[in-house]
């Protein structure tokens, strides 16, 4: 009981340590506790920087197709460098890039 007694009266208070108990139970215990809403907000920031960069993609994309069906020199370059197409009277040398060799 001396022990008690040497605590003040406003901690030995029910509505404190209600209150406690509750911020014990809210941050570490639910489970939608304060470090799983901030790992879902981390979460939800790189998808949405993922969501916005595909999404300029898909852009790229349909502008690179539009471009393909309406201008037929558009349409031969693209199929001689992505699929190495060629005329009957050409020759095709591939020359491999230089790789980086600067990291060592």
């Amino acid at each position: 009981m001396k022990l008690l007694a040497r605590i003040p009266a406003w901690l030995r208070s029910k509505y404190l340590i209600a209150f406690a108990a509750f911020c014990v139970v809210i941050l570490f215990l639910d489970k939608n506790d304060v470090f799983t809403q901030l790992e879902r907000r981390r979460e939800l920031r790189e998808l949405e920087k993922s969501k916005a960069y595909y999404s300029a993609e898909i852009a790229a994309e349909r502008k690179e197709l539009e471009a393909l069906k309406t201008n037929p020199a558009t349409l031969e370059r693209y199929a001689r460098e992505k699929y190495l197409m060629k005329r009957d009277n050409e020759e095709i040398f591939l020359v491999p890039e230089k790789p980086d060799n600067t990291k060592n």
